[in-house]
């Protein structure tokens, strides 16, 4: 049996900004599964302390943890679930804010938080076979337990989330922050700067990433972030595993935001896209299609694409239902479409997760053209609920949405390989005409039927790679 400690900057049900928490709250339950033990720790935020998850808590013990030349008050807090331990580590001053990110400290406050995981790893009583890091927030802890390697044969292993956020800090952190000699510093710096996840790619054993296209885009200019040399060293220990989806917290059979619950049926599913037509003032009937956004407005997400050529596309007889916060302009832009298209367009500027589920279920449709995408979600979300995705065929996109082929009824979803708007259109469009013909939905929605995008498969790999 393998002992694992995960360590990441957020988890659900705990605290979350992003899928990193969903993935280090579902894949610890998966290996679990596979025969692993497994335990993660995690900062103790504000939103943490004020939860009830904070009142079952007990404590582990106390300690210092160096961070440079200063010792920091760290006091470690164990909860159990389903066979899961979590460890958090408490420290006010660094995680008693409000938010998880976005401090002018923030270099620090991981740099600390990377400290004091080491130092638990000396101090506990369990013996970890495999540390597995995630992001640039833990990348300082993978440098500092393979320098010290706190207990004997204990591996470590790196996984990049989102390549494009990778802790830069000034060279004199180094010193301030680590307790190295100067013959450690080349590992932990990169054009003229630290360099949190070149330090983490440089120190790891295995890197892995969270699909097998990203893993590939990666090791190009484009896609790379600079990094894209550092990998390409490193190439031969760089794994992509796709990511998987909790199949028990997505579940339309028994998801409670739902109005109506399904598992196949067609007729059920449609009921909730006319009860939301009916909520949101559209034209309420089941023959036109609905298109769902639901994203970060953010041009990573593809939104320049989709900004050239909605109005065009809404001039047919379709519907478009948008959930999102983010770029102003982004936002004017939906809005602008619910003025310019009453009764075809409504757009929500924020996010509810019931309501999200809402648009997962009730639309034909789910948009994603994204710019890039290292894994994502929604085509995942999108598919378990039987909504057909339209993706751009890049990262982990590529990899979970196989393009429907009229001839012989293959595939899941609609694709496009280029980021052109009109390449997005012509998808659309295509869909659209594939929605009037009742042979090639009830294809499409067999083979979403049978996409298996849980965990165990992805968990069985990552067995094998410990």
């Amino acid at each position: 049996m393998k002992h694992v400690l995960f360590a990441a900057s957020e988890c659900t049900p705990f605290i979350k900004s992003g899928g990193l928490a969903d993935v280090i709250g579902s894949l610890p339950q998966a290996l679990v599964k596979e025969g692993a033990e497994v335990s993660v720790i995690l900062p103790l935020y504000k939103g943490i302390i004020h939860s009830d998850y904070r009142r079952d808590m007990e404590e582990v013990m106390i300690y210092n943890t160096p961070v440079g030349w200063r010792n920091q008050y760290t006091r470690i807090l164990k909860y159990t679930d389903r066979r899961v331990t979590y460890y958090f580590v408490d420290n006010e001053y660094y995680f008693n804010r409000d938010g998880l990110y976005g401090y002018i400290d923030d270099g620090e406050r991981f740099a600390y938080f990377s400290n004091a995981i080491i130092e638990f790893m000396y101090r506990t009583d369990e013996n970890y076979d495999v540390l597995h890091c995630h992001d640039w927030q833990t990348g300082a802890a993978v440098a500092i337990g393979s320098i010290k390697r706190p207990h004997p044969g204990m591996k470590i292993v790196y996984t990049i989330h989102n390549i494009q956020y990778q802790g830069w800090m000034d060279h004199s952190a180094f010193g301030d922050m680590f307790n190295f000699g100067m013959e450690h510093f080349a590992g932990f710096e990169w054009q003229g700067m630290l360099n949190m996840m070149k330090t983490a790619i440089h120190h790891a054993d295995v890197i892995t990433t969270v699909s097998e296209t990203y893993a590939e885009e990666i090791l190009t200019p484009f896609f790379g972030e600079g990094l894209e040399t550092v990998l390409e060293y490193r190439r031969h220990d760089l794994h992509g595993i796709i990511n998987g989806l909790d199949v028990t917290e997505y579940n339309p059979l028994k998801d409670d935001a739902l109005d109506y619950r399904y598992r196949s049926s067609c007729k059920t599913k449609l009921k909730n896209k006319t009860a939301l037509q009916s909520a949101l003032g559209l034209e309420v009937d089941e023959a036109i299609p609905m298109y769902g956004i639901v994203t970060r407005l953010v041009s990573q997400k593809g939104l320049d694409l989709i900004t050239h050529v909605m109005h065009e596309f809404l001039m047919e007889d379709v519907q478009l239902v948008v959930l999102g916060s983010g770029e102003q302009q982004y936002e004017d832009y939906f809005k602008s479409l619910v003025h310019n298209f009453p009764g075809k367009v409504h757009a929500t500027i924020g996010f509810s997760e019931s309501y999200a589920r809402k648009i997962y279920a009730s639309s034909d449709f789910f948009i994603m053209p994204s710019l890039f995408e290292p894994c994502g979600l929604g085509q995942l979300i999108a598919i378990r609920y039987l909504t057909v995705p339209i993706v751009r065929e890049t990262g982990g996109l590529k990899d979970t949405v196989v393009p429907y082929n009229e001839f012989n009824h293959v595939g899941n979803g609609f694709s496009f390989e280029s980021y052109n708007a009109h390449e997005l259109l012509d998808a659309m469009r295509y869909s659209r005409s594939i929605y009037h013909d009742k042979a090639h939905m009830d294809a499409l929605f067999n083979n979403m039927m049978q996409s298996d995008y849980s965990w165990a498969k992805s968990a069985e790999r990552y067995m094998s790679l410990y």
